[in-house]
Formats: structure tokens, C-alpha cells, sequence
């Protein structure tokens, strides 16, 4: 099956959509589902096309990218290593300093709640590290 390339004057919502079409199996259908839990989980998600073809997901910095392989669709988060992960959604990347991801194999489910409630703690992690502390003022010498 030929792959078509995106247009290149399209926008990073298009190429994503494209590449889950041009997937045509389960890891299209797994993309696609993961796609719509972030969006439900940070509603003004920015989608990006970086790295020669890949979907990213930013909120104030990136919070994951989507990538397909042969034998499953990984979703890395950037500062996973930063979030807490209660349902033990990461299995991938476990040893690095910041990230961690999500290797999702033809057949699994990943709990939806869980994880819009980790895409939601990744997005926050983000904004918090956005804010920047108000510097004080100096007090004049001798007050």
C-alpha cells in the first residue's frame, strides 16, 4: 500500500490525520483512539508534526509524542518520569530521567479515565512549570 505525503502547506492536525489513515490497521485505529482521549483531556491541545513525521502533543511544552511501529503504537511523555502514575500506565522507558511511555500492542486497552487523568496531570505539570515566581522587590539601602 503506498503511503501518500501529507501537503506540506497542510496543517499538523491534517498530517496526523493522514498518518492514522495511511496506518489502515489496529495501530491506526489505537492512534486515533489516543488522539481523541487527549483531546478530551486537554481541550486546547496543540497539535505538532515534528521529527520527519511524527504527532506531538503540547500544552505549555510537549506532553507526548505518538509514534507506530510494527508491533505497537508508543506514546512517550516528555516529563513522564516527573508524574504520578497510579494505574501503571507507563511500561516503557522506565530507566530514563524524564520520560516514560506507553507501548500499546495490537489487542490491549488502555483505561480511558486513567489515562485522560495522566494526559491531565502532564498538562498541569507543564503550566506549573510556566509560572514564573514574582521576583521581590529590593529594598533601598538603610529601610
Amino acid at each position: 500500500m503506498k503511503k501518500s505525503a501529507p501537503d506540506p502547506s497542510g496543517s499538523a492536525s491534517e498530517f496526523i490525520t493522514q498518518k492514522i489513515a495511511d496506518l489502515g490497521d489496529w495501530r491506526g485505529t489505537t492512534l486515533g483512539r489516543m488522539r481523541q482521549l487527549i483531546q478530551e483531556a486537554i481541550p486546547d491541545v496543540v497539535e505538532e508534526w515534528k521529527w520527519m513525521g511524527t504527532p506531538v502533543w503540547s500544552h505549555h511544552g510537549i506532553l507526548c509524542t505518538g509514534e507506530s511501529y510494527k508491533d505497537k503504537v508508543k506514546l512517550t511523555f516528555a516529563k513522564g518520569a516527573s508524574l504520578p502514575d497510579p494505574a501503571s500506565l507507563f511500561n516503557a522507558s522506565l530507566d530514563g530521567n524524564m520520560r516514560r511511555a506507553i507501548d500499546i500492542h495490537e489487542g490491549e486497552e488502555v483505561d480511558a479515565a486513567a489515562f485522560k487523568a495522566l494526559m491531565q496531570q502532564a498538562g498541569a505539570f507543564n503550566s506549573a512549570g510556566k509560572a514564573k515566581p514574582a521576583k521581590k522587590a529590593k529594598s533601598a539601602p538603610g529601610h
